[in-house]
């Protein structure tokens, strides 16, 4: 197995790799934008430069844009690709305490959706991984450990099986997402206290 590293915040360190990656590994045809970054933001009292948040956004939006419009040119060469973007159900019913996570995922959501729309006439598909709160370290060793987060030997294995199972899915939601993926669907009154609701229960000490 070869393995190859990139700094996703640079813009020119991202078109040197795909061009090395495409030069070495001629069939590749599969993109996963998977980095990202989540830090807890206080608006009121946040500093003036707003580093944490450009930090985030050139991360978790920039760098996705940079990397598959480097990688597209080679994938519309082969017989069939893939592109798998990875938002979050915050993209859909925000967590109050990382508001630039959440624009950023909601943003790459709607960016996927219009990748698909033009692609659609190509080889190349475009999938959408949407994740619930899994037990990673995402922001830090307590996230791992959060009894109120998704396993993620549990979230990895229905993902996997919808992988298998539905092989033309957009979006790929297991169960536990769709709560918030679908949250809007229920109207703006209940949507309003389910994010009462959702935003008390993860401020709440566990």
């Amino acid at each position: 197995m070869a393995s190859a590293i990139l700094n996703i915040e640079d813009a020119a360190s991202i078109r040197s790799f795909a061009q090395k990656l495409t030069a070495d590994f001629p069939a590749l045809n599969v993109v996963i934008n998977n980095a990202g970054i989540m830090r807890p933001e206080n608006l009121v009292t946040q500093s003036a430069d707003v580093a944490d948040a450009e930090a985030i956004i050139t991360t978790n939006l920039l760098g996705p844009i940079r990397l598959t419009a480097a990688m597209l040119p080679h994938l519309l060469k082969q017989p069939h690709a893939t592109i798998m973007t990875v938002s979050s159900g915050l993209a859909f019913l925000p967590m109050a305490i990382t508001p630039t996570y959440n624009a950023t995922k909601a943003a790459i959501h709607s960016w996927s959706q219009t990748l698909r729309y033009q692609l659609k006439s190509t080889n190349v598909d475009v999938v959408e991984l949407v994740p619930p709160y899994v037990q990673t370290e995402l922001m830090g060793s307590g996230q791992a450990a959060d009894p109120r987060a998704m396993p993620l030997k549990d979230y990895l294995a229905e993902t996997i099986e919808i992988l298998k199972t539905q092989p033309n899915a957009t979006e790929v939601l297991v169960e536990r997402v769709k709560p918030l993926r679908f949250a809007e669907h229920n109207g703006k009154e209940k949507y309003d206290a389910f994010f009462q609701q959702f935003n008390d229960a993860m401020m709440a000490p566990h």
